[in-house]
């Protein structure tokens, strides 16, 4: 899982890390095989999932997380690029985001999980074609899910030189107000101050909880 966050853990609004993390982001890209991010994500930025210098990875899988199916397509980057997305839904939204999307994207039905769409699920899915490591890219909401079913194995995130405060911006994890998760251990692998500032920090997630 890759984020950045500002000092009090927001992680919107959006671009406010530097080119410096930008490429940090694009070069974590090419340590795993596919990206995941959540049509939140998609629906307040616009994302490429590109690579280092702006390159299109072409064999890289990009897929897109939506339960509800509400998908902006126009002006979206990603649905322009060589490989197409696959966006996960769920069995009451896919038949009509099909005939949306048309061939812009591959749509494929999962079941529900804990916290919104299975991401368990998703993850063999991904594994069917191929990709055997994968980059969770948020939103919050995301980041919640893939935590709470025990997927996340690393977390990369950029703590940025700023305060937000704002209670409405989503936060690095954004689960429900009644969530039973418990507190997540993590060990820390590796940290770096960039010129700009920011701390680029990496963490292994700790299988015992408290």
């Amino acid at each position: 899982m890759i984020a950045a966050s500002t000092l009090c853990g927001r992680i919107s609004p959006a671009k406010f890390g530097s080119h410096e993390d930008l490429l940090h982001l694009r070069n974590m890209r090419l340590e795993t095989d596919a990206s995941i991010i959540g049509a939140g994500t998609l629906r307040e930025e616009n994302p490429e999932i590109k690579g280092p210098e702006g390159t299109d990875l072409k064999s890289r899988i990009r897929a897109i997380v939506s339960g509800s199916g509400h998908i902006p397509i126009e002006g979206k980057l990603i649905f322009n690029q060589s490989n197409p997305p696959i966006i996960f839904t769920s069995h009451f939204a896919a038949q009509k985001l099909s005939k949306k999307v048309g061939s812009l994207a591959e749509v494929v039905a999962i079941p529900s999980g804990p916290y919104g769409l299975s991401i368990v699920a998703l993850l063999r899915e991904l594994e069917k074609r191929g990709a055997s490591s994968v980059l969770v890219e948020g939103g919050g909401k995301l980041n919640y899910s893939s935590i709470a079913e025990g997927v996340v194995d690393e977390i990369v995130v950029t703590i940025t030189p700023n305060i937000s405060g704002n209670r409405n911006s989503a936060s690095l994890v954004d689960g429900p107000v009644d969530s039973n998760l418990p507190l997540v251990n993590l060990e820390l692998l590796s940290s770096r101050v960039g010129k700009s500032g920011e701390i680029f920090a990496r963490y292994r997630v700790r299988k015992d909880t408290s």
